[in-house]
C-alpha cells in the first residue's frame, strides 16, 4: 500500500495529466461538427467517429506542404547545429586554451537570451540577404539558438569520456582528429542523439521566427500554417485545428520513442559531467 501511494498513484496521475491533451485532440478531431458543438454531448467520448476534419485539413489547406517544409527545416537545422555543436563541445572539453571555461558559460548563456530580443536584428539580417518568405531563412536562424545548447550538452558529455582512451589512440599513432573520430565520437553517440532530439523538437515546434519570416501559404510550417488557416478572426475550426495539432505532434513523439533511452542516458551523463 505504501508503494502504491508513494509511487504508482503519483505516476499514474502524472501519466494522465501528460497524455490527456493528446486524448482531447484525438477526440475533438474525430467528432463531426454536429456532435462537436452539441452542448449535451459528452466531451470525452466520440459517439460517431468521423474523418471529415482530416479530409478538410488535407483537401482545403496546404498541410502536406507545411509538413514537408517543417521536416526539411528541422532536419537541416538539426544537422548544422549538431555538426557545429559537436566540434565546439569537443574543443571546449578537450583542448587547453585560455578562457575555455568562461567561453563555455558564455555560449550557454547566449542560449538563454529570449527570442523576442533577437528576432528584430535577425529579421534585418534576413531581409538584407533577401531570404524573407523562404525556408532558408529559418534554416539559417534556428542554429542561433540550437548551437549554444548543443555545444553545452556535448561539452558536458565529452567530459564524462575518459581522456586516457584518446591518449592511448594518439600513442598508437592517431592524430587528434583521428582520435576524436574513431574514439570520442562513437562513445558520444548518446549525447549526439540527445542533442539531435532536442534540436529537432525545437525546430519542429518553433513558432515566432516562422511567423515573422514566412508570409506565403506554401512556405509556412505546421505551427504557423495551422493557426493562420484554421483560426480566422473569432472563428475557430476546432476539429481540423485539433487534427493538425495531433498530426504535427506525431513525428516528435516517434523520434522520442525510438531514442528516449539514449536521451535519458545522455542527459544524466551531461549533468554528472
Amino acid at each position: 500500500m505504501r508503494r502504491i501511494i508513494s509511487f504508482h498513484l503519483p505516476m499514474w496521475l502524472f501519466m494522465v495529466a501528460l497524455l490527456f491533451p493528446f486524448y482531447w485532440m484525438a477526440v475533438t478531431s474525430l467528432k463531426a461538427n454536429q456532435e462537436l458543438y452539441d452542448v449535451r454531448a459528452n466531451p470525452l467520448i466520440v459517439k460517431a467517429p468521423s474523418l471529415v476534419h482530416y479530409g478538410y485539413l488535407f483537401a482545403r489547406t496546404s498541410f502536406a506542404r507545411w509538413s514537408l517544409n517543417t521536416l526539411v527545416v528541422s532536419v537541416v537545422s538539426t544537422a548544422i547545429s549538431l555538426a557545429a555543436g559537436t566540434m565546439a563541445g569537443y574543443a571546449l572539453a578537450r583542448l587547453r586554451f585560455r578562457g575555455a571555461g568562461p567561453l563555455g558559460i558564455v555560449i550557454f548563456i547566449s542560449y538563454l537570451v529570449p527570442p523576442t530580443l533577437l528576432f528584430i536584428p535577425l529579421a534585418e539580417v534576413v531581409r538584407s540577404l533577401d531570404l524573407l518568405d523562404s525556408p532558408l531563412a529559418l534554416i539559417l536562424t534556428y542554429p542561433t539558438f540550437l548551437i549554444p545548447f548543443c555545444t553545452w550538452l556535448m561539452m558536458s558529455y565529452f567530459k564524462t569520456i575518459p581522456r586516457d582512451l584518446e591518449d592511448c589512440a594518439r600513442i598508437d599513432g592517431a592524430s587528434r582528429l583521428g582520435a576524436m573520430v574513431r574514439v570520442a565520437l562513437p562513445l558520444a553517440v548518446p549525447g549526439i542523439l540527445s542533442a539531435g532530439i532536442f534540436s529537432f523538437t525545437l525546430s519542429w515546434n518553433e513558432f515566432l521566427y516562422a511567423l515573422i519570416f514566412l508570409t506565403s501559404v506554401e512556405q509556412k510550417t505546421i505551427p504557423v500554417g495551422v493557426v493562420a488557416d484554421l483560426v480566422k478572426g473569432d472563428a475557430f475550426y476546432w476539429g481540423s485545428l485539433m487534427a493538425g495539432a495531433l498530426l504535427g505532434s506525431i513525428p516528435v513523439a516517434i523520434v522520442y520513442s525510438f531514442f528516449v533511452e539514449h536521451y535519458v542516458r545522455a542527459l544524466t551523463g551531461a549533468l554528472k559531467g
